[in-house]
């Protein structure tokens, strides 16, 4: 048999072109589902060690929990200091058009114009 032929049979193996990737889909998604799951259940987990330190409870917290809430420090305070200084005096909110508009006739044009336009 040459590799022509074989791979020819391999092509026409409904197994192998439909099972095969199903199968790879459904444990690629296991995984996938299993990750995004672990998200929540780490916040749900946050929110009540955040909870009940409030209280006055003292709780220890994972190590591998606590190594991530240590990278991420981004606080609400930080946030505000970013954006403090910006000056938003001169911002102008322009309208994006709309699927049966011409672009290039909304940008910079006055609206009285294009309501004319457009009935």
């Amino acid at each position: 048999m040459s590799v022509h032929s074989v791979m020819r049979t391999l092509r026409k193996n409904k197994t192998l072109r439909y099972g095969v990737p199903m199968l790879l889909l459904i444990v690629g998604g296991s995984f996938g589902l299993r990750e995004f799951s672990q998200i929540r259940y780490d916040a749900v987990k946050i929110k009540a060690v955040l909870r009940r330190s409030v209280l006055g409870q003292v709780e220890l917290i994972d190590p591998e929990l606590e190594k991530k809430l240590k990278m991420n420090k981004i606080s609400l305070e930080s946030e505000y200091e970013k954006i403090k200084d910006s000056a938003f005096d001169d911002w102008k909110n322009i309208r994006g058009p709309r699927p049966w508009e011409d672009p290039d006739l909304l940008q910079g044009r006055n609206p009285e114009i294009l309501k004319t336009k457009t009935t």
